[in-house]
């Protein structure tokens, strides 16, 4: 199932067809974000027990966590008071009810070649990787672990933890040293999650309007004037160990060995719009994280993705993402300023950092219209790539993910149920990813209309424009139609 190629679509449409861009991101319609719309999820058993959910273990009887000592590589030891990384275990599933374990060196939790002890010494899992897990149905974070060998696991002492309990499985008492209780410490709920959790036969019913959409896209742009940028979301290995990029386990494996065969999807994507009057930009690869991902790395593939999709098309505009971590916002200037029609993708948001919990009102609007804008000032140079503050989120089966953005006609409609206003395109920049939501509590709408305002100011100086996260969300101030419909934003 590893070497199968699964291409989901999304679509980005805009209010202009010519740059800066104004748009929207048809977000979890043709690839599955879970915060987005959770209830998708809920037809799977052991919904709460999906790929890379990372589980700590801690004994009953012992009061002590599982352990791999030193993050994998030897025995199991259940000695722990306190878990950190070397407790933490992610999971694969197999089916419903069967897993493999694996730990933070990357090896999978299994039985030793001679005997039932527990080591987590294999870079690969098989039959000796796999348990069952029992639930107590009564009260599911009560577990016991059945070996390949048909045995249950027990943590005999601190220091032995093996697969050949024999007692009685009558009750879940805490003495009883095959119960452990299992504590979820993050899951994943993306496109390998939803898929791998339904599995072959209903996963294809659920996500049936993917297929739709693939098999339409090019007849809709076409008829209502819409560009369509196509981002490779999810690359093999994964270029953020997120779930909305092919991390299974929420590992980043992306590097120089997948470069060769993520270079082959862009071809594959470029090949088959490069003819498409709608299409407007390729995007390579949506955010690639830092230190994971070197530059170095980063601009090798760029450099063989961009000539992949220059065999196919000159005009189209080909989108490089900036990394996100700890890098450089302008490392990719110099590289960038040396191809032609290309655009660079920036993403802010007010969030996902501790200082902005402190921020009031006024202080997020005041970042925007200081902070943010000398940042995006600093991407913007005279002749230099086009900017974007964009979004390209989007998750991975099993190898990859594509996106597709759709730049929107502003006298289309925007009640069409297709449309949705989101940037993505052109060396120009990109304002890729923005949104209404914040970390302020209690805040009015009023307050609501002046930062998106804000937002809508700065980042509409991004020369190729910007694109909102997202048409529709649970969430409804990630949610471009409730934000429209309810007057906080006038695009």
């Amino acid at each position: 199932m590893a070497s199968c190629l699964y291409l989901l679509l999304a679509f980005y449409i805009t209010f202009s067809q010519a740059q800066p861009f104004k748009a929207v991101n048809l977000g979890n319609w043709l690839v599955t974000e879970g915060w987005m719309n959770p209830s998708i999820f809920d037809g799977i058993i052991n919904k709460d027990l999906l790929d890379g959910t990372h589980v700590q273990l801690k004994s009953t009887k012992l009061q002590k966590y599982l352990c791999a000592e030193n993050g994998g590589g030897t025995s199991l030891v259940a000695n722990r008071s306190i878990p950190s990384d070397w407790e933490t275990f992610r999971l694969w599933r197999i089916n419903d009810t069967y897993f493999n374990l694996r730990v933070l060196n990357k090896q999978f939790v299994g039985l030793e070649t001679q005997g039932n002890k527990l080591v987590a010494v294999s870079n690969t899992a098989g039959d000796p990787e796999t348990f069952h897990i029992i639930r107590n149905t009564n009260d599911p974070t009560r577990v016991r672990f059945q070996a390949s060998n048909g045995q249950l696991l027990q943590a005999q002492s601190e220091t032995l933890v093996t697969a050949d309990y024999g007692g009685s499985v009558s009750g879940w008492e805490d003495s009883d040293p095959s119960v452990f209780i299992i504590n979820i410490v993050r899951t994943l709920q993306g496109e390998y999650q939803i898929t791998n959790g339904y599995g072959p036969d209903k996963a294809p019913k659920v996500l049936q309007n993917e297929n739709t959409w693939i098999i339409n896209a090019p007849i809709l742009c076409r008829k209502y004037g819409i560009k369509v940028i196509v981002d490779l979301h999810a690359a093999q290995g994964s270029q953020n160990g997120n779930e909305h990029s092919a991390a299974r386990d929420g590992f980043q494996e992306w590097g120089d060995s997948y470069i060769q065969d993520t270079v082959a999807v862009i071809d594959f994507l470029a090949a088959r719009y490069a003819n498409r009057p709608s299409l407007a930009a390729i995007a390579l690869m949506n955010e690639p994280q830092a230190p994971g991902i070197s530059l170095d790395t980063l601009t090798k593939y760029y450099q063989a993705a961009y000539e992949a999709v220059r065999k196919y098309t000159q005009t189209a505009y080909v989108i490089l993402s900036n990394r996100l971590g700890p890098a450089d916002p302008t490392e990719l200037l110099s590289f960038a300023s040396t191809l032609n029609l290309v655009a660079i993708d920036v993403h802010y948001y007010n969030l996902f950092w501790d200082g902005f919990t402190k921020m009031s009102v006024q202080q997020n609007i005041d970042f925007i219209y200081n902070s943010r804008s000398n940042d995006l000032r600093k991407v913007t140079t005279t002749n230099g790539p086009l900017s974007f503050v964009g979004n390209s989120k989007i998750i991975s089966y099993f190898n990859y993910i594509d996106e597709i953005g759709l730049c929107y006609n502003q006298q289309i409609p925007a009640r069409n149920h297709w449309a949705s206003f989101v940037v993505d395109c052109m060396m120009e920049f990109f304002a890729g990813e923005w949104t209404a939501e914040w970390n302020v509590k209690g805040a009015s709408k009023e307050d609501y209309q002046k930062f998106a305002k804000a937002q809508q100011e700065v980042y509409g100086r991004a020369t190729f424009g910007w694109a909102y996260w997202a048409y529709k969300c649970a969430s409804r101030h990630w949610s471009l139609k409730w934000n429209i419909e309810n007057n906080i934003i006038h695009p």
